[in-house]
């Protein structure tokens, strides 16, 4: 849960984007978005008044005590390899998907349904409200019933809807769209904490790994999909893109981890003479 916490403020406000796009921009212009570097700003002060927080209370925590942290990985390091390598393959299926939404789903329906860009600007809030909405539900699911199998259903479970998306009027568009963001969004932070429990004591570079990989996908996705769209047509590219979460197949390879029998973990605190 507190990964899906920490996700969801950046999804909420991506979400945000579309509604203050068209309420906003659209009708003052693009000199109206200098506003909003208000909220950079807010944000800025935020986080500068938190860091000065964590330095004292982690320098206050140093002084008391040390940690002692051993920990020994349960599986071998070629099944470890193995999860890792299926684990990213799950994160470019969601990522390649997810983009042609974010990235071009705007397009699709002035397209295809002929709207208003102000409309398809609601149509895409509604999509990315819903990532939010599942990122904060997929932590405690996880947390609840375990990673492997929210990652299973999230990645898997939207194939019936990303297959049927190609095809469905302007009413359906809209409800199919939402729950793709709801069901797809909720997989990241469990492959996440599956990962760090499949190698315990390396939670940095597993983070930076998986973050690093999933924004990579991402902006490699909207590059290859923006060419393939000049290449054939957007319609082409969605039906194609609806057979992606057939990738989700993999997590069935996934192994069990119980982090109370698979892995040990020793933390001690000693007291640090005073000088």
């Amino acid at each position: 849960m507190a990964q899906s916490v920490f996700q969801v403020g950046g999804n909420a406000g991506a979400a945000l984007g579309p509604l203050l796009a068209a309420f906003i921009v659209l009708r003052r212009g693009q000199s109206s978005i200098a506003w909003f570097s208000l909220a950079a700003l807010t944000a800025i002060l935020v986080l500068t008044v938190v860091g000065s927080w964590y330095k004292r209370s982690g320098a206050s925590l140093r002084e008391t005590q040390t940690v002692r942290v051993e920990v020994t990985p349960s599986l071998p390091s070629a099944q470890i390899r193995k999860t890792v390598g299926i684990l990213l393959a799950l994160i470019f299926s969601k990522y390649f998907y997810l983009v042609s939404l974010t990235s071009y789903y705007l397009f699709y329906l002035v397209l295809k349904f002929h709207i208003s860009t102000a409309n398809a600007q609601m149509h895409l809030f509604a999509f990315l409200g819903a990532i939010a909405l599942g990122v904060l539900a997929g932590g405690p699911i996880g947390d609840r019933i375990g990673r492997k199998y929210v990652i299973w259903f999230s990645i898997l479970g939207v194939f019936p809807f990303t297959l049927a998306l190609p095809y469905a009027n302007l009413f359906w568009t809209g409800i199919f769209t939402v729950i793709i963001g709801l069901i797809l969004s909720s997989a990241f932070s469990a492959i996440l904490v599956y990962a760090q429990e499949l190698l315990p004591g390396r939670v940095g570079i597993i983070s930076g790994l998986f973050f690093g990989f999933a924004f990579g996908m991402a902006g490699l996705g909207a590059a290859v999909l923006g060419k393939l769209i000049d290449l054939t047509d957007i319609f082409v590219v969605y039906r194609i893109c609806s057979f992606l979460p057939l990738i989700g197949l993999l997590a069935g390879s996934l192994p069990d981890l119980e982090m109370s029998r698979s892995a040990r973990l020793i933390c001690t605190r000693e007291p640090v003479p005073s000088t």
